[in-house]
């Protein structure tokens, strides 16, 4: 049982939950500022439970919908579906059990989040259908899981709260638009491995279209925009010296993405994708965890 669980974690690639998580933890804890981030075991629960969800039908339509394209890279050839090693069925099982686990979670933790939970479901999966239509494919990854944190606070809130400023719907807005940003950056330089097979096939990406060296700079541009909608992020939550510290942490590591992707070979970019990003999300939720769970440290600039 336990090779299986690992054979369909590695299907629906599980580890690249921690690209999206900790921006939804981040948008929980501050939603849920006025009890030092915390809203409780069974929402915190539930949040874990619909991204899990979410995470689980999206990667598996995404297998499903490339199915073909992926048994004609090398590079993805070993994949379950091409090698026969997961049915289609399975598949579709695993897909449709991520969707109802998301609806189920939603309907548990508010009935607005029930409510969105569809439209939640469509932008998740409508993702993988892009590149055949559109340049800009990387935009609507950065959609799918800019939701994340939108849908982390309004399950601690359970409505769109416009005031006070503190509580402001702006606050997610800003992290959704960090991770929109962000993730368009990343998956530009993570679309480089297939350039050549892209363009042959007649897959779309700003990758194909621009060509790769103005498409990493529009990746660079896309992190500097990132960079400076955390900082503002920080500054409305009133935030100090933490997570500014891991503001710079965060930017070191964006620096080093773009000089692997753009001076090293392209078995380097799985670095630069998996890890850097990784720690890019989790310092930031460090970071934002330190300044709302020990609201009475307070360190100033001078």
């Amino acid at each position: 049982m336990t090779a299986s669980l690992r054979h369909y974690a590695g299907f629906i690639k599980l580890s690249h939950t921690l690209f999206a998580l900790p921006f939804a933890l981040a948008s929980m804890l501050v939603a849920a500022r006025d009890n030092r981030g915390w809203p409780g075991w069974r929402i915190f629960m539930l949040i874990l439970l619909a991204m899990t969800g979410a995470r689980t039908c999206a990667m598996a339509f995404n297998r499903i919908a490339d199915r073909k394209f992926d048994a004609l890279n090398p590079r993805t050839a070993d994949r379950h579906l091409p090698s026969a090693t997961i049915s289609l069925t399975a598949a579709w099982l695993v897909c449709l059990s991520g969707g109802a686990l998301l609806v189920v979670a939603a309907y548990f933790l508010n009935p607005l989040c029930f409510y969105l939970s569809p439209l939640a479901l469509f932008m998740v999966c409508f993702y993988s259908l892009t590149k055949r239509f559109t340049d800009y494919t990387h935009f609507w990854l950065g959609l799918a899981l800019a939701l994340s944190p939108l849908g982390a606070w309004l399950a601690v809130h359970g409505e769109i709260v416009w005031l006070p400023v503190g509580r402001s719907i702006l606050i997610p807005l800003l992290l959704a638009a960090a991770v929109l940003f962000w993730l368009i950056g990343f998956d530009i330089i993570y679309g480089l491995q297939d350039y050549e097979f892209d363009k042959k096939q007649g897959l779309k990406s700003l990758v194909v279209a621009w060509g790769p060296k103005n498409a990493l700079k529009a990746a660079f541009l896309s992190h500097l925009i990132t960079w400076g909608i955390l900082g503002i992020f920080g500054l409305l939550c009133r935030f100090r010296i933490a997570y500014f510290v891991g503001l710079i942490i965060i930017l070191i590591c964006l620096l080093m993405e773009h000089w692997l992707a753009r001076k090293r070979s392209l078995n380097w970019i799985n670095i630069a994708f998996f890890r850097l990003n990784v720690l890019i999300s989790t310092v930031f939720f460090v970071a934002t965890a330190t300044e709302v769970i020990f609201p009475w440290v307070r360190f100033k600039f001078f």
